[in-house]
């Protein structure tokens, strides 16, 4: 029996892992406990797609109600299954910066000792297993703000010719930069996966994402870019915009797109390694640009209430470059842009978001 652990299992990128695995023959074990809800409130909720799971999968998912704070509770769950374990996917997160300001303890203790229970549970029990760990493009901190941006109508670009204009890559620093209590639990958390790759020898990885997405979102206001401006257009919701004019740009990854990474590596892994992930220069937009086209597709204006000041460390500019993934994976290209994965996640929840 080959076992793959996944945490945050009924979240955005655990659900569609729980999903896409199970399609390869594995028995999936989810860890979560629906912390999203304490999070986000009940926009946030994952309680949803864990039903959606447990029917869909049947006697192929084990649910555990647990938190990765918990290390007697993680250890017990790698012990439970040991050396079947081939695969850890670990997903599990508290993902706002915004939120992280109100309870930082909270934050770093789900963010980071959360990480270093389920790395010690592999070491110890699974040391053959693959562990892909989500990291965040917050890592950086606020230092792409400092690039050197052109402000267009849009949009902020980098200037023509500059060395990241296809895309940041994995050598711009992660110190000496302004990351938000967020950004520093996850930077603690991406540096002990690389070190359990290094130091332990296990085969680890840390996946630098920015705008991870698709129509299994539970779209918050704090947490879900795109899925939560969707949801604001079809509902006739006030959509509060922070900053930079409407013109910061980020690059989205759909869930499949992101799928299909995480099976790459865990065929082939590099122990240790580091890769930023997302849409790079094939899907990027701006505010203003993903408001455009999501009033084409909903055939409603949105409502926008737009605040000057920017969210502290937001970035003002980020397109991931794929190259280094893409050296090493070279089978491996994302199919959703922009466009589609609005029309995607609008089809998806045309039933249930709705004008009142």
């Amino acid at each position: 029996m080959s076992v793959a652990i996944v945490t945050g299992s009924a979240g955005l990128i655990g659900s569609q892992a729980a999903l896409h695995f199970a399609r390869l023959g594995m028995e999936i074990v989810g860890i979560d406990n629906d912390m999203r809800s304490y999070f986000f409130g009940e926009d946030g909720t994952t309680r949803p797609m864990r039903e959606r799971l447990e029917a869909q999968l049947g006697a192929g998912y084990h649910h555990f109600d647990l938190d990765v704070r918990d290390r007697e509770g993680v250890d017990g769950v790698f012990a439970k299954y040991g050396h079947d374990v081939v695969l850890v996917v670990h997903a599990a997160a508290q993902p706002s910066h915004d939120w992280a300001a109100k309870e930082p303890v909270t934050d770093f203790e789900v963010n980071a000792l959360g990480t270093l229970h389920m790395l010690e549970g592999a070491r110890v029990h699974s040391p053959e297993a693959v562990f892909i760990h989500c990291s965040t493009n917050k890592v950086y901190g606020d230092l792409p703000n400092y690039l050197p941006l052109v402000e267009m109508e849009t949009r902020y670009e980098i200037v023509e010719g500059h060395e990241y204009e296809d895309g940041i890559t994995e050598d711009m620093s992660i110190d000496r930069s302004l990351h938000s209590v967020f950004g520093a639990s996850k930077v603690a958390a991406d540096v002990m996966v690389q070190e359990y790759g290094r130091y332990f020898g296990l085969a680890t990885v840390a996946f630098r994402g920015g705008t991870l997405t698709g129509p299994a979102h539970s779209a918050a206001e704090l947490h879900g870019f795109l899925a939560y401006l969707m949801r604001c257009v079809m509902e006739g919701r006030t959509y509060n915009l922070y900053g930079y004019k409407g013109k910061m740009v980020r690059d989205a990854i759909h869930s499949h797109d992101v799928l299909t990474a995480f099976e790459a590596f865990f065929r082939n892994p590099r122990p240790g390694e580091v890769y930023n992930i997302g849409g790079g220069r094939f899907s990027n937009t701006s505010h203003i640009e993903a408001f455009r086209i999501a009033e084409e597709i909903v055939g409603r204006e949105a409502i926008i209430n737009y605040v000057p000041e920017p969210r502290r460390g937001d970035h003002k500019w980020w397109i991931s470059s794929m190259a280094k993934f893409s050296a090493h994976y070279p089978d491996w290209e994302p199919v959703y842009d922009i466009r589609r994965i609005l029309a995607e996640i609008h089809e998806a929840n045309v039933d249930r978001w709705v004008a009142t």
